[in-house]
């Protein structure tokens, strides 16, 4: 069993992001673990996690616009 740290991510937790599939959804990075981005909908906490890989996912400065 492994005890590394997930320390190869590039997006922080909680860095608000956008998907390539659907650009105008944002979302914010909920939790990072073995190379996949769980996020939530920015502002429906009610809503279901999605899964993202970081090929997935724009740039946050592309979210902000």
């Amino acid at each position: 069993m492994s005890y590394r740290t997930n320390a190869d991510n590039k997006y922080k937790t909680g860095t608000f992001i956008r998907g390539r599939k659907a650009p105008g959804v944002k979302l914010v990075i909920v939790k990072y673990y073995q190379r996949t981005y769980y996020c939530a909908v920015a502002g429906d906490p009610a809503s279901k996690q999605l899964t993202y890989f970081e090929r997935e996912l724009l740039p946050p400065a592309s979210a902000d616009q």
